[in-house]
């Protein structure tokens, strides 16, 4: 990323090397933009970083680094040295709106980056059970693994959407069980739903779609494999019909059942046991998680011969790393984050490498209306879905307000925020300013053509070119820490600077043609890198409102 930031950076890191004979990363320094844009157009601590290190006061070391850091080649005007030891940086104007050209020139790749530099990597979220509608923990989940699924795409790295399917297990005997309850219910027969049983509308709505196809053939003729098809499949095609209608899709769907046919299980087991990582107490099967920090060890088969949920997990993603991924990234709930040490042991316990699966822990959403928490159950069917959250607001708020905040805080989705149309609505605010870009631009009333950007002088001006000129930065830095909520931030504040401007500068100006031209050609780099943005984490870039 040759950017403004970087190229300064560069510069101060080779400054450091030949005033101090030290190497230093790029991370290590620090860039900021003054909030008082009087003291430049940048700001680094770095001198302040280095005195221990030198054994030299801040501003002596902020002065030999002034000193030697090549003006030119970092596009720089001016240096001067503040406070204790800030160094204020004001660059060459040109350098500043060669931004405008560079987003004009590059449309809807300008942001992406290298960061990743082909890291083949898996995302694995969602993974709901088959058996019912997605709720709003879902919800969470598929909006933020999705816009780190996007972002990271942006920066280079090779990416793989997955979603496991647990197929397999108790909850599918229950939805098979409920199923034929309700199937039996349409010839007025009783049949008793399972104590865990599924009583949503979809399971009554299944029920009667095979009633329809199949007649009473099974009603006393229980065929668990076929309700057990019949349920997973129809289950599914639900789950990736709301999916895509939340805008997620992906690459990859591996099946748990899949994983047990083909006895990976079984070797997965057996290759434990010859590591001598399991061993046998009171008729059931333990691995050792305790070898790897674990507070105690883990049953892999009971007693009676069943294996622990545990077990497939371990097989599947030892299926993940055979795929030849570099890394897998899990999203997990808040209730799996005691999972996390088990899977890391069987991944070392296997002989590969712990640190290539990483978790990111998905907190608790509330949904909250007029101060009170609506209660959502899934399993007695009155659960507020994913659909019924985007139908009550819209799939566009619903993803913004999801990735907005942390995953790994609690999160209070706030329906009457989401509903209103108004600036205190953060998507609302975002779409309105690319909406009214696009109305300026519809009504421009002239043709000028552009050589240069030397009239963009005013203050406005000048924030908003250098805000523009951080975006690929931003983007790095949110696949770096898989922080889409970054990208959001990034979308207020450009919002934000551009109100600003449009407040200050006459764009569309008869008058004054020429600048009103470079105005708007900064004005399209603007509306270019805004809806990059809200592309990035799924949000729809709306022209008219």
């Amino acid at each position: 990323m040759n950017t403004i930031e970087n190229k300064l950076k560069e510069g101060i890191k080779n400054a450091v090397k030949v005033a101090f004979d030290i190497d230093i990363t790029l991370s290590e320094v620090v860039i900021e933009i003054p909030k008082d844009t009087s003291h430049g157009d940048y700001a680094t601590n770095t001198a302040m970083r280095l005195t221990k290190r030198v054994q030299k006061n801040p501003r002596e070391v902020a002065q030999l680094i002034i000193d030697n850091i090549d003006f030119e080649a970092s596009d720089l005007e001016a240096a001067s040295i503040a406070g204790p030891g800030f160094i204020n940086f004001t660059m060459l104007k040109a350098s500043l709106s060669n931004i405008i050209k560079t987003v004009l020139n590059n449309e809807t790749t300008y942001g992406q980056n290298n960061t990743g530099n082909g890291l083949k990597i898996n995302c694995e979220y969602v993974s709901a059970n088959p058996t019912g509608d997605l709720h709003l923990g879902h919800a969470r989940g598929a909006a933020w693994g999705d816009s780190v699924s996007r972002i990271l795409k942006a920066s280079g790295y090779d990416v793989t959407r997955e979603f496991y399917v647990n197929d397999a297990g108790n909850q599918i005997v229950n939805l098979a069980l409920s199923l034929y309850s309700r199937y039996c219910s349409n010839f007025d027969v009783v049949v008793e739903m399972p104590v865990d049983g599924y009583f949503g509308d979809d399971v009554m709505g299944m029920a009667k779609d095979m009633a329809a196809i199949y007649g009473d053939t099974y009603v006393n003729n229980y065929d668990e494999a076929l309700f057990k098809q019949e349920g997973i499949k129809r289950e599914l095609a639900k789950l990736k019909n709301d999916l895509s209608f939340f805008k997620v899709e992906f690459d990859v769907w591996t099946s748990e059942q899949a994983i047990r046919d083909a006895h990976k299980v079984e070797e997965a087991v057996e290759v434990l046991d010859k590591a001598g990582k399991v061993y046998e107490h009171e008729g059931a099967l333990w691995f050792k998680t305790t070898d790897y920090g674990d507070d105690k060890d883990r049953v892999l088969k009971k007693s009676d011969g069943s294996y622990t949920y545990l077990v497939p997990d371990i097989a599947y993603h030892i299926n993940k790393l055979d795929r030849g991924y570099d890394k897998l990234v899990d999203f997990f709930g808040a209730d799996h984050h005691g999972y996390i040490p088990r899977l890391k042991a069987s991944i070392q316990a296997l002989g590969r490498d712990a640190d290539t699966l990483e978790v990111d822990i998905i907190q608790m959403v509330r949904l909250v209306e007029d101060g009170v928490e609506v209660k959502m159950s899934k399993r007695l069917g009155n659960a507020v879905t994913l659909r019924d959250l985007c139908e009550e607001t819209s799939v566009d708020a619903v993803r913004y307000f999801f990735v907005n905040r942390a995953v790994d805080t609690h999160f209070d989705f706030d329906l009457g925020l989401a509903r209103k149309q108004s600036n205190d609505n953060p998507v609302f605010y975002a779409q309105y300013a690319y909406a009214r870009m696009c109305s300026i631009l519809r009504n421009i009333e002239f043709t000028t053509s552009v050589e240069n950007y030397d009239l963009l002088t005013h203050d406005k001006e000048i924030q908003l070119m250098k805000y523009i000129n951080e975006f690929p930065s931003v983007v790095s830095d949110a696949a770096l820490q898989r922080a889409p909520h970054k990208v959001c931030n990034y979308i207020q504040k450009l919002a934000s600077l551009f109100h600003s401007f449009y407040g200050a500068c006459k764009v569309n100006d008869k008058e004054n043609e020429a600048l009103s031209a470079q105005r708007l050609d900064l004005l399209k780099a603007c509306k270019i890198t805004l809806n990059n943005a809200l592309e990035l984490i799924g949000v729809e870039a709306i022209e008219k409102m």
